[in-house]
């Protein structure tokens, strides 16, 4: 059974960074390009940013270039988003992703 498990939101002030991890079980985690994706409130899902089997190739969401990292430690199966630089249009639901599976996600709020 795919289980996708993330963590690390919180609620923030405009600025700040939050690092949001995902801990991936029941496939081959190093096999596979993984993404994080968002929805903000009353909206849809809205890529952010992916990054393939090995990290050595990323890519961002235009409104989170340069603010957001995302890396990965195959040895942990856990994927990872380092969020800098912080705006209140950052405030979403968060989620790692695979192919059709998402997990249950971590709320991030920016507000001062």
């Amino acid at each position: 059974e795919v289980q996708l498990v993330e963590s690390g939101g919180g609620l923030v002030q405009p600025g700040g960074s939050l690092r949001l991890s995902c801990t991936a079980s029941g496939f081959d985690f190093s096999s596979y390009y993984m993404s994080w994706v968002r929805q903000a409130p009353g909206k849809g899902l809205e890529w952010v940013s992916h990054i393939s089997r090995g990290g050595g190739l990323t890519s961002y969401a235009d409104s989170v270039k340069g603010r957001f990292t995302i890396s990965r430690d195959n040895a942990k199966n856990t994927l990872y988003l380092q969020m800098d630089y912080l705006k209140p249009e950052d405030t979403a639901v968060y989620y790692c992703s695979w192919e059709e599976h998402k997990g249950q996600g971590t709320q991030v709020t920016v507000s001062s």
